[in-house]
Formats: C-alpha cells, sequence, structure tokens
C-alpha cells in the first residue's frame, strides 16, 4: 500500500499570448504549489482491474482523472496489474487549483513506481499531457515557470508566502472560458524580474468577473485587505501573506466584513496554505522518484 498527497497548485500569474493553429492557446504562467491536498492510497493488485472509492458526484468511474491516469499507464506498459485506489477528497472541483490533473499525475507517480513500470518522470510527464495540460507540472513537481501549453518548464526558487484561499460555490468551464470573444489572447511575455517587480496578471480575470458576480464580489471584499488575484481560469482567489498568523488574521477580518459584500458562509469558504515551491507528492516513499 502507497498512500500519496495530490496537492493543489496556484497560477501566480496567467498570460495567454496567442492561439494556436490547432486551437489549443499558447500560455505564460508561473506554478507554485500549495499544502492544500487531497491524499490517494494505492494497493496494487493482480487481477487487471482499476478499482476506486468513493466514486465522484456526477462524474463516471471511466471519466474520472484517476482512472483514466491508471489506464493509460496499463496501456502505455502493457502492465496487467491492478490498483484498488481511494481517494480522501479537498480540493474543490473547477477552481483552479488542479485538483484532478494533481490526482491524475499522483496516480501516474504512484503506481509507476508501484507497479515497477520504470518509466522516468519525462515520459510521465508526456503521458500526463495527454490527459490535461496541467499534469505535466504536478509530475514536473518544482515550482516552474511554463510556457506553451504549460507544459515547458523552466525552475525557480521564489518566495514561499502563506495565502488566504477563497472557495467561491461556482464552477468555472475552462473549456467555455477560452472560448469567450472578450479573452485577452495577447498578452506579453514576461521576465521573472518584472513578475518579482509587481508585473503579470491572470487574462481569464476579467471575463470571470463578468460572468460570476460571485467572483467579483469575493474580489473586491479580498482586495480591502490584501490584493486578490485569479489562479487558473477560477474559481479560487487567492491573497499572499508574510506569515501564517496575518493571512489567518486576514481571513477573521474578512470573514466579519462579507455581508457588507452580500456574501454568507454559504457564497465562500476560506482556506490558509502555505506556498512550496517543491510539492508535497514528492516525499515520503516517493523522494527521489524520477
Amino acid at each position: 500500500m502507497l498512500r500519496v498527497q495530490s496537492p493543489a497548485k496556484l497560477n501566480l500569474f496567467l498570460h495567454i499570448t496567442g492561439r494556436r493553429a490547432d486551437g489549443y492557446h499558447n500560455l505564460q504562467t508561473l506554478f507554485q504549489f500549495v499544502d492544500f491536498c487531497d491524499t490517494l492510497e494505492f494497493t496494487a493488485t493482480t487481477d487487471g482491474n482499476i478499482q476506486l472509492e468513493p466514486a465522484l458526484p456526477g462524474v463516471p468511474a471511466e471519466q474520472n482523472l484517476i482512472v483514466r491516469a491508471a489506464r493509460l499507464l496499463q496501456e502505455s506498459t502493457n502492465s496487467r496489474q491492478g490498483a484498488h485506489i481511494k481517494v480522501d477528497k479537498h480540493l474543490p472541483m473547477g477552481g483552479g487549483l488542479g485538483g484532478g490533473s494533481s490526482n491524475a499525475a499522483s496516480t501516474l507517480v504512484a503506481l509507476n513506481h508501484l507497479w515497477q513500470t520504470g518509466l522516468s518522470r519525462s515520459q510521465l510527464k508526456a503521458l500526463g499531457l495527454r490527459l490535461g495540460a496541467d499534469v505535466p507540472i504536478f509530475i514536473h513537481g518544482h515550482a516552474a515557470l511554463a510556457q506553451g501549453v504549460g507544459e515547458q518548464f523552466e525552475n525557480v526558487d521564489i518566495p514561499e508566502p502563506w495565502y488566504l484561499l477563497a472557495i467561491p460555490a461556482c464552477h468555472a468551464p475552462t473549456a467555455e472560458l477560452f472560448q469567450e470573444k472578450q479573452l485577452t489572447r495577447n498578452s506579453d511575455i514576461i521576465t521573472m524580474c518584472a513578475f518579482l517587480a509587481g508585473a503579470g496578471h491572470n487574462d481569464f480575470e476579467p471575463v470571470l468577473r463578468k460572468r460570476f458576480p460571485l467572483i467579483d464580489r469575493c474580489l473586491h471584499l479580498m482586495d480591502t485587505v490584501s490584493k486578490a488575484r485569479v489562479t487558473g481560469s477560477g474559481a479560487c482567489l487567492f491573497s499572499s501573506f508574510g506569515s501564517e498568523q496575518l493571512a489567518i488574521a486576514a481571513r477573521q477580518q474578512l470573514a466579519t466584513q462579507m455581508p457588507d459584500f452580500s456574501l454568507t458562509d454559504q457564497d465562500v469558504k476560506w482556506q490558509v496554505t502555505r506556498g512550496m515551491n517543491r510539492s508535497t507528492l514528492f516525499t515520503g516513499p516517493l523522494a527521489g522518484n524520477g
């Protein structure tokens, strides 16, 4: 049995720099992990079956990225082994935190280890890209400046602040948002020096503000204590702080201000978490893998 963490990521900025001939978009983004995680537990079996529990509500098993990742690894390596997988889910769907992509990455890495299929981390990233553009960063396992569709990485070591996450009660559909006519698709590529000096934005933010009044209200609320940003294609938002105590104090302050912005506890949940340049997936039994 192997138990691993499946962490969330933040896009500290996200620029859409162009549209490709294949319909996908070129991006520039800065990924950093946080210690807000799902937990996955894997037990190898010899029957070739992939069993997942509990089922994700509204998602058929064969569409679940965990099952799809396990099947893809089987097919790519001709493995006859199976797995019983338990997931303790905390990351929201459609939140821009990469929960499903992280689960898929953790599955590829963990089963590659358990089944001894021998794929390198580069080979696993190539498989992961077939499942989704965000899967490779979780297999990569290090904070990175990314380009392409988000799969070309340059490692960075940046400050690891505490973050206050806002999790609004809405689902942001990435595929639909990429089709929005008002979405900016020609943002500039920036340098790390420029980012550290304050440059960078998320091109999805204006579209999300217009489409989801709840996100707009949350951003206005969070801006009263610290500049808030969108991660990924939303819906989750984040502000950074120099210590856990400051992030907790901000959460308490914002909780008291929520009614001023027509917000309730049912509209938004809060999570204090630490930024991490190295993914918690590659700790414990998976340390040194790849």
